[in-house]
């Protein structure tokens, strides 16, 4: 993925005074550093990425068993009771595709890494070695010590600055961030279209056992029958709701090309945005095809070559606003 247009801004650098006469002001151009992608990118980007965050596993374990629970609900009270073999057939395939595609996709958005910058490199040695030129500024996060490129924001439960981090969802257990944003936007709609195919075959369900005898409907008693129906009826709707909000906010965002947070810090116009259609093939990995529907591009059983970056160590630098060239 293309990193953003770098921002620039007229700021005011108070000058002391000469030797030989008062104190002078000047205006001069300050720019957040163009910190390539490779260079800020830790070196164990292609190492599996989780984060051990209580609340967000417990709310990853009980999206899964939740996924289980409709799984269990469509399989064993309406589809294989059912005396329409094709209606369990065709049913009974699309949904447990979409659920797959689901679960797939939650696992894709918790273990990717969003766009981690490397703790630690706000050195004096590692500043140097970047060859920027004089006037330029580069800022410190103060509580991971990374030099933040631009656009990137400090998330507390991952502990690591996130490049285009849109917001901390417990339910993946992880920021969603350049790099997960296209599998946070695949669980979403698959999420949706799941719950909207459930909510769908339980209409049907309570219609056939309404004109039919419930004892024959299912192979569960009546009361449990339409306690299971009912339960899974709201669970349903209300993921369906929720994730259909998320995702048109999610695509929204990318549209815009700015994030949640970034909305919400009213940081929005600060950086040349790109154009819609451009942005979607950034966040989805290129032009438009199937691919973008998968949550399994980009995976392979080769390993690839890793090029490590070399940080160069040393202290930390104390300052959060470094200007160029360091004293």
């Amino acid at each position: 993925m293309k990193s953003p247009v770098h921002r620039c801004r007229d700021v005011e650098h108070n000058r002391g005074q000469s030797g030989a006469g008062g104190g002078t002001s000047c205006l001069q151009e300050e720019q957040r550093i163009p910190i390539s992608k490779d260079v800020i990118t830790s070196s164990s980007a292609s190492a599996m990425w989780f984060i051990r965050d209580a609340c967000g596993i417990v709310c990853a374990i009980i999206t899964w068993l939740l996924v289980l629970y409709a799984e269990f609900v469509v399989l064993f009270v309406m589809l294989l009771p059912s005396k329409n073999l094709m209606y369990s057939i065709v049913n009974g395939t699309l949904f447990n595709t979409l659920a797959f595609l689901a679960l797939a996709s939650h696992l894709r958005a918790m273990c990717t890494d969003p766009g981690a910058v490397p703790k630690g490199n706000a050195t004096k040695e590692y500043i140097e070695s970047l060859q920027l030129k004089p006037g330029q500024v580069v800022y410190k996060c103060p509580k991971c010590c990374s030099i933040k490129p631009d656009r990137a924001h400090h998330c507390s439960v991952c502990k690591r600055c996130i490049r285009k981090m849109d917001h901390h969802c417990p339910w993946v257990n992880n920021c969603v961030g350049e790099n997960n944003q296209k599998y946070f936007v695949l669980f979403t709609m698959y999420i949706a279209l799941t719950s909207l195919h459930a909510l769908v075959m339980v209409v049907f369900h309570f219609l056939y056992c309404f004109e039919d005898d419930w004892t024959k409907c299912s192979t569960f008693s009546p009361p449990a029958t339409v306690i299971l129906l009912i339960l899974l009826c709201f669970e349903g709707l209300l993921f369906l709701i929720f994730t259909s909000v998320m995702f048109g906010t999610q695509v929204h965002s990318i549209c815009t090309d700015e994030t949640g947070i970034e909305r919400l810090k009213g940081e929005t116009g600060k950086w040349g945005k790109v154009p819609c259609w451009e942005a979607m093939q950034i966040a989805f990995g290129g032009p438009f095809s199937l691919s973008w529907c998968s949550p399994f591009s980009g995976l392979s059983c080769k390993k690839s070559p890793e090029h490590h970056v070399a940080i160069p160590q040393g202290e930390i630098i104390e300052e959060d606003v470094i200007e160029i060239p360091l004293n």
